[in-house]
């Protein structure tokens, strides 16, 4: 993600999310070391985005989003293998996120690519006063060996045209 990118990524952040990141919001999560925003593009436009820290031992995924006439297409599951694939590359063995107890999709989404909910954050979201799940994909141990990483890069997922950097 290159600051050129930042309208659309806010365009569609606006979309998604009733509470949404703001400009600065983005703009002061990108400015840290260990903070790393992520496009997916097809056509030359933004059609997904994804927002992650790298502490220590894991890969915090903070924010994700796809615009809606591009779901169901596989973006967000490009995205997601692109973050698994890198855990055992930089010498991870998690990725973490909190979901909102009602955003039944992304719940869905996950589970069904292999996050499992380990607990259940109390009025995590101030805006709203909401409850959160934290959401964890750990790599197995025959995961981390680099003929595994290199033979199911994609595991599966179709990119078609889709272009993640």
């Amino acid at each position: 993600m290159v600051r050129r990118d930042l309208p659309e990524v806010i365009a569609i952040e606006q979309t998604c999310f009733e509470f949404p990141w703001s400009e600065e919001d983005f703009l002061d999560c990108l400015r840290q070391r260990n903070c790393i925003g992520m496009v997916a593009e097809h056509e030359g436009h933004v059609v997904g985005f994804m927002i992650y820290e790298v502490p220590k031992n894991r890969i915090h995924l903070l924010n994700m989003a796809t615009a809606p006439e591009h779901r169901r297409r596989g973006v967000a599951g490009q995205m997601v293998q692109k973050l698994i694939g890198k855990l055992a590359n930089q010498k991870r063995s998690k990725i973490v996120l909190e979901v909102r107890e009602t955003n039944l999709p992304a719940l869905l989404f996950f589970r069904t690519i292999g996050f499992r909910a380990t607990n259940i954050l109390r009025n995590f979201y101030e805006d709203k006063q909401e409850d959160a799940y934290l959401m964890q994909y750990r790599l197995s141990v025959e995961q981390t060996r680099p003929e595994y990483v290199s033979a199911n890069r994609m595991n599966g997922v179709s990119p078609e045209d889709i272009f993640v950097t």
